[in-house]
């Protein structure tokens, strides 16, 4: 990952509130169904969990409230400045935090049950340092362990623009062109709303690169389903009948190939 490709993405988590991202919007929907998974898949507590790129703690914090031992590291100081904030309040702490990059970590080998990779993937633009990240992942998990890896669809910001934000302005367009050609999303708008530099998984791409990695007993899933898109989100998550039945069809069509939007995650 080039100086600059870092340099955005900690520029991007800066100077917007990631830390308020999923209490909002269609990201509760992402919030809920991610906790969702990581029930049915992690390893019961006292595991040992490590989340890598876990931002301020929303999940962490989370996880150690169920008993969990978790350690956070994030590459955004201001984000780690936050996670110690909340950690000195909370009545359930985490077991360490650290500003880290998630191609080098410094928990010992085999020392973790199992690791969180929901942000990394989707912003290491280039091949060579996902699969460094993945390769650290898999050094710091003992014999057995699991991987919760997460990346965006290639597709994501092409429905995005035209669910929730209709637009023909041509540069914009263009970013979204470039990314379904090959992946790699670079902003250059100036405009925080449409994200900053990422990679835009394949499903199939996704899993490919957990394989090389070492990895095996993958699964890839749709995270949100098609539920995001509905245009009286809202009101719909605000109505507990409405709310469950976008988690419905969301549990309904989460391995179903065609259906595949948004965030995925592979195991």
């Amino acid at each position: 990952m080039s100086d600059d490709s870092l340099r955005d993405v900690v520029d991007f988590y800066t100077q917007t509130h990631e830390e308020d991202r999923l209490a909002a919007g269609s990201s509760l929907l992402e919030f809920e169904r991610t906790k969702e998974l990581l029930r049915r898949f992690l390893p019961l507590p006292p595991a040992t969990v490590m989340d890598v790129g876990g931002a301020s703690g929303a999940y962490a914090f989370w996880l150690a409230g169920l008993g969990y031992e978790v350690h956070l590291v994030d590459a955004t100081p201001r984000l780690v400045e936050l996670a110690h904030q909340r950690d000195s309040q909370a009545s359930h702490r985490l077991a360490s935090i650290a500003l880290a990059d998630a191609r080098r970590l410094s928990l010992d080998d085999t020392s973790i049950d199992a690791v969180l990779l929901l942000g990394p993937l989707y912003h290491l633009i280039d091949p060579e340092d996902r699969s460094s990240a993945l390769m650290e992942a898999r050094r710091v998990l003992r014999p057995g362990g699991v991987i919760l890896a997460a990346g965006i669809s290639r597709y994501a910001g092409t429905l995005d623009g035209l669910a929730l934000q209709p637009t023909l302005d041509e540069p914009i367009a263009a970013v979204r062109h470039r990314a379904v050609a090959d992946g790699r999303y670079r902003n250059d708008t100036g405009n925080l709303r449409y994200f900053t530099t990422a990679y835009f998984h394949r499903p199939e791409d996704l899993a490919t690169e957990l394989l090389e990695a070492g990895f095996t007993g993958l699964r890839v899933f749709g995270i949100e389903g098609p539920g995001w898109l509905v245009t009286d989100f809202d009101a719909r998550w605000a109505d507990p009948a409405g709310r469950e039945h976008i988690l419905k069809v969301a549990r309904l069509l989460e391995e179903e190939p065609s259906i595949r939007r948004s965030t995925t995650s592979g195991w």
